[in-house]
C-alpha cells in the first residue's frame, strides 16, 4: 500500500515541477520582452503633448505608424537591402569556410573555429570604428586599388565615391558583413559537421561528381545552419546603426539611426516607437515567410 501511495504522488510531484524549471525563463521574457513590448505598443499608439516632455496621452493614434511608414519608407528599403546584401556576401564567404572546418579541419578544426569567434572578445564598437581606418582615404584598400589601378574603374561602376570608400553604401555593407560573419559560419559549421562522411562516399560510389554528391547529398543536409545562419545575420544587420554611424555618410542611413535619433535627440518618442514596431512586424513577416519557403523541419533533428 506504501508503494502503491508512492506511485501516486510521484505523478502530481511530477506535474508542477516542469512549470518550476520553466518559471525563471518565463518571468525574464515577461519583464524583458512582453512588458517593454506592451510599453513599446502603448506609447506608439499615443499622443506626445510636446517633444520637450515624455509626457503620452493614449489616443489609438494610427498616424503615427501610416507617417513612419510614408515619410521613412526609402530608409526602410535601403536597411533590408544593406542587409540583405551582407547576408549573401556572409553565405558567400562563411560556407566554405565552414566547409574546410568541418571537412578539411582536421586536428586543427578547434583553432580555426576559435579564429572564427576571436573578433568577438573585441568590442562591436571599437571593431567598428577600426574599419574607418582600413576604407579611410589613404587606408590600405584604398592604396591597394591606386597600385593596380582599378580605382577608375570602381568609381565608374560606383563602387568608390570620387575615389573615396569609406562614407559609402559598400562601407556600410562591408561593415555589416565582417561584423555578422561569424553568425553565419558557425551554424553553418554545425550543420556541416553533423552530416555523416559516409553518405558522401556512397554518392561517389554510385558514380556520382564531387559536384553533384555536394548539391545532392551535402548542401540539402546544411540547409538548416544556412536557415539559422540567414536569420542570426538578416535580422540583426536590418537593425543596426553603428556601421551606418561610423562607415557611411548621410545618405546612407539606416533606419536603427533614424530610431535612435528620434529617441535620444529629437524626442519624438511616438514616431520612434511607431517604427520600431513597423521594423518588428515587417521582418516578422519575412521570416515566416522564409521559413515556409526553405522549410525547417530538420532544425530540430
Amino acid at each position: 500500500m506504501a508503494a502503491q501511495a508512492g506511485e501516486e504522488r510521484g505523478p502530481r510531484r511530477g506535474t508542477w515541477q516542469p512549470y518550476a524549471l520553466l518559471s525563471p525563463g518565463v518571468m525574464w521574457l515577461v519583464l524583458f520582452f512582453l512588458v517593454p513590448l506592451a510599453t513599446l505598443v502603448q506609447i506608439s499608439l499615443s499622443t506626445q503633448k510636446s517633444r520637450f516632455t515624455q509626457e503620452f496621452q493614449f489616443s489609438w493614434s494610427f498616424s503615427n505608424y501610416t507617417d513612419a511608414i510614408s515619410e521613412y519608407s526609402n530608409i526602410f528599403g535601403r536597411s533590408f537591402r544593406y542587409a540583405g546584401i551582407a547576408t549573401l556576401l556572409c553565405i558567400a564567404i562563411g560556407y566554405p569556410l565552414a566547409y574546410v572546418i568541418a571537412f578539411r579541419g582536421g586536428q586543427y578544426r578547434n583553432l580555426l573555429l576559435g579564429l572564427v569567434v576571436a573578433p568577438f572578445f573585441t568590442s562591436y564598437l571599437v571593431r567598428t570604428i577600426a574599419w574607418t581606418t582600413i576604407f579611410g582615404d589613404h587606408g590600405p584598400i584604398i592604396n591597394l586599388f591606386e597600385a593596380v589601378h582599378v580605382d577608375g574603374v570602381l568609381g565608374t561602376v560606383g563602387f568608390l565615391d570620387s575615389g573615396r570608400l569609406l562614407d559609402t553604401q559598400w562601407a556600410v555593407i562591408g561593415g555589416l558583413t565582417y561584423n555578422f560573419l561569424p553568425f553565419m559560419v558557425l551554424p553553418i559549421y554545425v550543420s556541416l559537421e553533423k552530416i555523416d562522411v559516409r553518405l558522401v562516399d556512397a554518392a561517389r560510389d554510385l558514380y556520382s561528381s564531387a559536384g553533384r554528391a555536394f548539391r545532392k547529398v551535402v548542401l540539402p543536409l546544411s540547409m538548416p545552419g544556412v536557415f539559422a545562419g540567414t536569420l542570426l545575420t538578416f535580422i540583426p544587420a536590418s537593425g543596426d546603426f553603428v556601421n551606418a554611424a561610423f562607415l557611411g555618410g548621410p545618405n546612407n542611413r539606416m533606419i536603427g539611426n533614424i530610431v535612435q535619433n528620434q529617441f535620444l535627440k529629437l524626442n519624438q518618442y511616438t514616431t520612434a516607437a511607431a517604427m520600431s514596431l513597423v521594423l518588428m512586424v515587417i521582418i516578422t513577416i519575412g521570416v515566416l515567410v522564409y521559413a515556409k519557403v526553405l522549410g525547417t523541419d530538420e532544425l530540430a533533428s
